[in-house]
């Protein structure tokens, strides 16, 4: 249960469960090492016309980056398994992120706009944050599933020609990892307008 008061000692609700924040700076620090290694791979051969800087990048050199790459994706993935398992068992993922309706959707996201979007109650998500939870599970999972192409292209090969080739699992793979890191930056944005949700994710309450 995500939910819990200890009426005895009164002691303040559950927001986030021991196992949810787990997984939560779990899948922060593999983010952090694929996409600083994934750079450096990027760099041996970039699909545009520009290199990440040397000094922002994991591994020293091609076979140093992917064995970090490689290392901190079967974390990633596990972690994100795990997550799903776990958010539908507890029924966590019907309460957290459901219903999201476009109405509420575009409610919520004007009240945004104009500074008015309610944080009062954590344990509560709005139909932004359930928006953009559910977009990011959706953009790992591209990742995951392109970034096995890449991997092992020939053993997928079903997969390599589903998501249009070789190729195209590269753009596919290094735009979803665009629109992961542009999810980073607003979440880190939203938490130092609003701190005491990062308190609740270190202390759970």
């Amino acid at each position: 249960m995500d939910i819990h008061l200890d009426k005895k000692n009164a002691c303040p609700a559950v927001i986030h469960p021991r196992w949810l924040r787990a997984c939560h700076w779990i899948n922060a620090a593999a983010i952090v090492l694929m996409t600083l290694s994934g750079w450096r791979i990027y760099n041996a051969s970039p699909l545009f016309d520009f290199y990440f800087p040397s000094e922002v990048t994991l591994g020293g050199w091609l076979g140093g980056a992917l064995q970090w790459h490689f290392a901190a994706m079967w974390i990633f993935a596990a972690n994100g398994v795990f997550y799903l398992t776990m958010n539908i068992v507890t029924g966590r993922f019907a309460k957290k992120f459901l219903p999201l309706t476009l109405r509420g959707l575009q409610q919520d996201a004007i009240n945004a706009l104009k500074g008015k979007l309610a944080h009062a109650d954590l344990r509560q998500y709005n139909n932004v944050q359930r928006a953009a939870y559910l977009f990011v599970m959706v953009d790992c999972l591209l990742l995951v599933l392109s970034g096995l192409v890449l991997w092992k292209s020939v053993q997928f090969g079903l997969l390599r020609e589903l998501v249009g080739g070789y190729e195209a699992a590269r753009f596919i793979h290094f735009y979803a990892m665009t629109a992961l890191m542009g999810f980073v930056v607003v979440h880190l944005v939203m938490v130092a307008l609003v701190p005491k949700t990062f308190i609740a994710m270190l202390r759970g309450r």
